[in-house]
């Protein structure tokens, strides 16, 4: 996993082979962030990473300047995997949780400028999120929601629906 820009640019962090996570390729990472860095300030957006897995957009948030990244993982290796990488960077703006996503929702009373949601591909909750972070209010007004998915979902239909970037069978929908 490498780190595309920023503080931490060209970073390679090893992956341990027993985290079950599937990375976030980095040609798409580095596709959508181009695209957000038009009209992204990073120093100035909080941020929550959903589903985190291996931490990659989290530590890609944090390395582009963003001053506080939650990141929500429920699996113990990967949130101790995210923890580590947090602590050999020296990221003190990465906020590791280790709890369920769906909870995490539910309970959560912080608004942040960028949600980030990378769930499993084959998971059944995938198409409620977005109304579930809406319906919570975890947004700011002006802010951006990125769901990662499979070409298998379409979000086009819900009122909040921006726009879709396709990066191989990668697929990110952004909602407002």
């Amino acid at each position: 996993m490498r780190i595309i820009s920023g503080k931490y640019k060209s970073r390679r962090i090893q992956v341990p082979p027993n985290l079950k996570a599937r990375p976030t390729t980095d040609f798409a990472r580095e596709g959508l962030f181009n695209v957000l860095s038009n009209f992204i300030d990073w120093e100035e957006t909080s941020a929550l990473d959903l589903f985190s897995g291996t931490g990659s957009i989290a530590l890609e948030l944090v390395s582009r300047g963003c001053p506080r990244v939650v990141s929500v993982e429920s699996e113990h290796l990967h949130w101790r995997f995210i923890s580590m990488t947090k602590e050999k960077l020296e990221a003190k703006e990465l906020y590791p949780l280790k709890a369920d996503s769906f909870k995490f929702i539910e309970t959560c009373r912080e608004q942040f400028d960028l949600i980030f949601a990378d769930p499993p591909y084959d998971m059944k909750e995938v198409d409620t999120i977005p109304d579930l972070i809406f319906e919570k209010k975890l947004l700011k007004p002006d802010g951006l929601l990125i769901l990662e998915h499979s070409r298998t979902h379409n979000f086009t239909m819900l009122p909040q629906f921006s726009r879709e970037l396709k990066y191989g069978s990668v697929h990110f929908s952004i909602f407002s």
